[in-house]
C-alpha cells in the first residue's frame, strides 16, 4: 500500500467559504491551490508577454510563439487582460540607469499576472562589459523580494545567459518552457544560468531518463522507468518499505533492488541489478537516501555520529564514483544529490545534516564529472509533503509549511534528470 502524505488541514479550512471569510477578516494567510502539470493542457494560461530590449527577445519570441499566445510592449487597451506569464531580457542592459526598464515593464502589468504563473526575467551574467550593472542588480535585490511580493501562485524566477553564449545552444528554451509551465509550479525565487563551462553535445540516443536510480526512504514518483533501491531499514517497518518500493517500482514500469546503500558491496550489488535487467546502464543517480538525527555535538555520541556519516555523506560518494568508475553511468549521465533548505539554513541540533551531500560533494565531484560528460547537480528543496514531514509534530509541521512565498508544502517533483541539448552543472537549486 502506498504511503499516505499528510493532508493540509489548514489550507483546506482557509479556502472553504466561511474559513476564506474569516481569513480575509482576520488578515491570514490563504494559500493557493497550485496549477499542477497534466499532460494535454496548455503550457500557459493567459497571454505571455515579453520585454525589454536585449538579444534575447527575438530568439525566444520565434522559439515560443507556436506554443504561446504572445503579446508585445504597445498593447493598448490589452494591459487590463490577466497575463499567463511575464518576461523581460535584461541582456541589453549594460549601466545601473538601465535598470530603470525593469521598473517600467514590470510596474504596469504585474497585478495583471494571472493565477499560478510568475514573471522571469534574464539578465546576462556577468562580463566585463556588464559587471556595474550586473553588481547594481545583485546590490538592489529586486528578484527575491519580488518572489515575496507575488501572490496568486504566482511565481519569479531570475535566468543568467553567458555573454559569449548563442541563446539557442544554451538550453534557454527549455529552461523557459519548464519555468513558464506547471511543472514549476513551487519553483520561486530561484536563479538559473545558462551557457555555462559544460554542454552535452551528445545526449544517448532515445534517453528519457530510461534508467534511474534512485535511493532513499522518502516516497518519489518518477514517471519513468527506472531502478529503485532504498537504504535497508531495520526494526517491524521493513516489510511496508519494501511493498511500497516494490509498489512504486511497478506503476513506472522499473524494478526494485533491495538494498543497504552504506554496504561494502551496495555499488556491486547495483551494477549487477543494472546487467540483469537494464543492459548495465543507468542515465540517473539521484542520491536521496538521508536521516536526521537532530542533536546538539555537545550531547551526539558516537553511533549517531557516524550513522548519519554514513548514509548522509560517504554512501553518496562511494555509489557515485564506484558507479562512474566501473561504467554503469556513462557520457551524458546525470547526478542529482537530494538535501535540504534545513542543511543549509541549519538549526543548531543539525550540525551532522549540514555536512551532507548538497553542495559540498557537488563542487567536489563536479570538474570530474564534466570530464566524463557527466553532470551532477544538488536540489535542496523547502517543504516537500512525505511520509518524514508527516510524522513532524503538528505545530513545527504547519510553521515550516507558510515559511515560503507560497505559503505551502511542495509535492515531490523530478527536473534535473529531463535530458535536454545542454544541462547545468554543478549547480544547487534551493
Amino acid at each position: 500500500m502506498a504511503p499516505k502524505r499528510s493532508s493540509d488541514l489548514f489550507s483546506q479550512v482557509v479556502n472553504s467559504g466561511p474559513g476564506s471569510f474569516l481569513a480575509r477578516q482576520l488578515g491570514v494567510p490563504q494559500p493557493e491551490t497550485l496549477r499542477r502539470y497534466r499532460a494535454g493542457e496548455p503550457p500557459l494560461t493567459g497571454s505571455l508577454l515579453i520585454g525589454g530590449a536585449g538579444r534575447v527577445v527575438e530568439p525566444l519570441r520565434a522559439a515560443l510563439e507556436k506554443d504561446y499566445d504572445l503579446v508585445g510592449n504597445n498593447l493598448g487597451g490589452r494591459w487590463a487582460d490577466s497575463f499567463g506569464g511575464l518576461v523581460f531580457d535584461a541582456t541589453g542592459i549594460t549601466e545601473p540607469a538601465g535598470l530603470k526598464g525593469l521598473h517600467e515593464f514590470f510596474t504596469p502589468v504585474l497585478r495583471n499576472l494571472g493565477r499560478g504563473r510568475g514573471g522571469c526575467w534574464q539578465h546576462t551574467r556577468s562580463g566585463r562589459q556588464h559587471e556595474r550593472a550586473d553588481r547594481a542588480a545583485r546590490a538592489g535585490g529586486l528578484h527575491p523580494p519580488q518572489g515575496k511580493e507575488l501572490r496568486r501562485g504566482a511565481t519569479t524566477a531570475l535566468v543568467y545567459l553567458s555573454p559569449d553564449a548563442k541563446p539557442a545552444a544554451t538550453g534557454l528554451e527549455s529552461t523557459m518552457r519548464f519555468l513558464l509551465s506547471a511543472k514549476s509550479a513551487y519553483v520561486d525565487g530561484q536563479v538559473f544560468c545558462r551557457g555555462g563551462r559544460f554542454h552535452a553535445h551528445r545526449e544517448a540516443a532515445g534517453r528519457q531518463g530510461r534508467h534511474c536510480d534512485r535511493r532513499g526512504p522518502r516516497h518519489r514518483r518518477n514517471h519513468r522507468r527506472g531502478v529503485r533501491s532504498r537504504r535497508r531499514p531495520r526494526g517491524r517497518h521493513h516489510g511496508t518499505v519494501a511493498e511500497n518500493l516494490a509498489e512504486t517500482a511497478s506503476k513506472v514500469g522499473g524494478t526494485a533492488l533491495w538494498l543497504d546503500v552504506t554496504a561494502d558491496d551496495a555499488v556491486d550489488k547495483i551494477s549487477e541489478h543494472l546487467r540483469d535487467h537494464h543492459g548495465g546502464k543507468a542515465d540517473i543517480l539521484v542520491n536521496n537516501a538521508g536521516i536526521t538525527r537532530d542533536k546538539l555535538l555537545a550531547n551526539m555520541d558516537d553511533a549517531r555520529w557516524d550513522a548519519v556519516l554514513a548514509v548522509n555523506l560517504l554512501a553518496p560518494l562511494r555509489l557515485t564514483e564506484g558507479l562512474v568508475g566501473n561504467g554503469s553511468i556513462g557520457e551524458g549521465g546525470r547526478v542529482i544529490g537530494l538535501s535540504s533548505i534545513a542543511g543549509i539554513g541549519t538549526r543548531p541540533d543539525q550540525l551532522r545534516h549540514h555536512q551532507g551531500r548538497d553542495d559540498g560533494i557537488t563542487q567536489a565531484l563536479a570538474p570530474g564529472l564534466a570530464a566524463k560528460g557527466i553532470t551532477i547537480n544538488a536540489v535542496a528543496p523547502g517543504f516537500i509533503e512525505t511520509q518524514m514531514t508527516a510524522a513532524i509534530p503538528l505545530a513545527t509541521r504547519e510553521v515550516g509549511r507558510r515559511l515560503n512565498s507560497l505559503l505551502q508544502g511542495g509535492q515531490p517533483v523530478a527536473a534535473f534528470p529531463s535530458p535536454s541539448p545542454t544541462s547545468p552543472a554543478r549547480r544547487q537549486t534551493r
